[in-house]
């Protein structure tokens, strides 16, 4: 199983101390996915031939005792797991070995499987990229906690979307479109994800609830780090009193619970964005690869050791959901051509999976040309900046 690192809607400043927060969140990340494959392909009964953090040259590795070679290669893009009857890392079927395999070769092959366990082989390794985030995640509620700053507005900026709405200081926002809102923190970024959108906020003033609606406006502004993000801006601020920023840690129920809710929500954003780049309402210059990867893994690693995992944790969601997407060498590749074949009772040609495999190395090849060429303007417009 061939899994690719793809783009993230991520970027970062300089690149200096960048490469060990980069290899430690990518490794993870990539080992995670590829022992989901491994675990259910050995409890299908496939031998595992080669499991591979990274691509190319194998730097170190051992053979543990079922003959399966663990090892850690030089380019550190992704990673794969070789199954017996695999011609490459994209497990594209030998077919000359699959024709002189004996029957008992047969039963441990990865080919020879029924469809039902394929699939579930190719499907385990972006399930295991979710089951991750949510640990991490969860780990993080209960071990940091999570803001427990309440979403008072204390500060609406003159001539701002919310001046022009209806809000004033003192309000208190306690729903977004019918959903709760625990904290600042959540409006915040309800808000920033929502550029342009109607957005319905249940407000408590004076003891009163009323409704206001207004639109946040796209706008260019920077982190702390100096670096350019457009996000929905409402034009309000929160003025926290020394002491006032809390953060409220949770049981392990509780904490595995809004896991699986921050889980659903970076999907969610990432689909969402993804949808709007297709129609054409975003721009698909924010859409990065490695380098802004690293970049930014430098950066949080300065902040905290709770950030840099939950970057491994936003990663993970987001290799999980590409590697399902339906080209061919992804696993949504692979597992768009075990639908066919369970509809159609055969698997496609080789020559049809052939030319599959070919599309799914350009489109690959050309993302990768295109995520790359991002990072580099973006790197040369901060410099310049």
């Amino acid at each position: 199983m061939f899994d690719f690192l793809g783009p993230l809607n991520l970027w970062g400043g300089g690149f200096t101390g960048a490469l060990l927060p980069f290899l430690f969140v990518l490794t993870i990340v990539v080992f995670f996915h590829e022992l989901g494959h491994f675990m259910v392909a050995r409890w299908c009964g496939v031998r595992v031939l080669v499991f591979s953090v990274g691509f190319g040259p194998e730097l170190f590795g051992f053979t543990d005792r079922h003959g399966t070679r663990w090892k850690v290669s030089a380019i550190p893009l992704g990673g794969y797991v070789k199954f017996f009857g695999d011609d490459n890392a994209a497990s594209v079927p030998d077919q000359e070995a699959l024709a002189r395999m004996s029957a008992a070769e047969r039963r441990v092959s990865f080919f020879d499987q029924p469809v039902r366990n394929r699939a579930a082989i190719v499907a385990a390794g972006p399930i295991a990229n979710f089951i991750l985030a949510i640990v991490i995640f969860a780990a993080i509620f209960m071990l940091v906690g999570k803001s427990d700053t309440t979403a008072r507005i204390d500060e609406v900026l003159p001539g701002s979307v919310a001046e022009r709405a209806g809000f004033r200081a003192g309000d208190t926002v306690v729903t977004i479109n019918g959903s709760a809102i625990e904290n600042f923190s959540d409006m915040q970024r309800t808000v920033s994800t929502n550029a342009g959108e109607e957005l319905r906020f249940g407000i408590e003033r004076n003891g009163t609830q009323i409704e206001i609606t207004a639109r946040p406006e796209l706008r260019e502004e920077k982190d702390a780090f100096g670096n350019v993000h457009k996000l929905g801006i409402l034009g309000v601020r929160r003025s926290l009193a020394p002491g006032e920023a809390k953060f409220k840690k949770v049981d392990p129920f509780t904490a595995v619970s809004m896991g699986v809710g921050e889980t659903w929500f970076v999907a969610k954003q990432t689909l969402t964005y993804l949808g709007r780049i297709v129609v054409g309402r975003e721009s698909a210059e924010q859409l990065g690869g490695p380098l802004r990867i690293a970049q930014v893994s430098g950066q949080v690693a300065t902040i905290s050791l709770s950030a840099v995992f939950h970057l491994a944790a936003v990663l993970s969601v987001s290799i999980g959901l590409l590697n399902l997407f339906p080209i061919p060498m992804l696993d949504g590749g692979h597992l768009l051509f075990y639908l066919v074949e369970a509809l159609r009772g055969r698997p496609l040609s080789d020559y049809a999976q052939e030319m599959g495999f070919r599309v799914g190395v350009f489109l690959i090849l050309a993302l990768m040309i295109f995520a790359t060429r991002n990072d580099i303007m973006h790197f040369l417009r901060t410099v310049g900046s």
